[in-house]
């Protein structure tokens, strides 16, 4: 027999939705890539990036100080950064170089990423972040109108 779930209140909530959100505070080191190459095709990344990329083994640090979040993503070509506040849009330049207006959004117990292209002609993306456990981070990728290009990289904890 199971329990029986109790209604919290709201503080309960919150507090759970910063406990949820702190599992995915630490260091990950890239496992898998399905799918990466085609992805980054679709963006226009040149052959050359392509290739760096999927022969890369990226790590990703998150951390969180004072509601500003921060996802550090680092091959031994290249680091980068997305700093953000959940539900606050900001402009930043994709690592694949487009002008984008960003949000990130905690929506149940993932971090989903939205960045919509500037310009004409671009691409705009969607990436969640979630927990399968403890220790594996599964990062999934999307481009608006192309529902049937998925990217999905897994991440181990290190």
């Amino acid at each position: 027999m199971g329990a029986v779930a109790q209604p919290k209140d709201s503080t309960t909530q919150s507090s759970n939705h910063h406990n949820i959100m702190d599992a995915f505070k630490g260091k990950f080191e890239r496992t898998s890539a399905e799918n990466y190459e085609e992805f980054l095709k679709v963006l226009d990344v040149s052959y050359l990036l392509r290739k760096a990329a999927t022969v890369s083994t990226p790590t990703m640090e998150i951390t969180e100080n004072n509601g500003v979040w921060s996802i550090k993503s680092s091959t031994s070509l290249k680091s980068m950064e997305l700093k953000f506040k959940v539900g606050v849009e900001f402009d930043e330049t994709s690592p694949d170089g487009r002008d984008v207006k960003s949000i990130c959004n905690f929506e149940g117990g993932k971090i989903v990423t939205v960045q919509k292209a500037k310009k004409a002609g671009q691409k705009s993306t969607r990436s969640v972040r979630e927990m399968n456990g403890p220790n594996e981070l599964i990062y999934t990728l999307t481009i608006e109108g192309n529902d049937s290009l998925v990217c999905v990289q897994k991440f181990k904890r290190i």
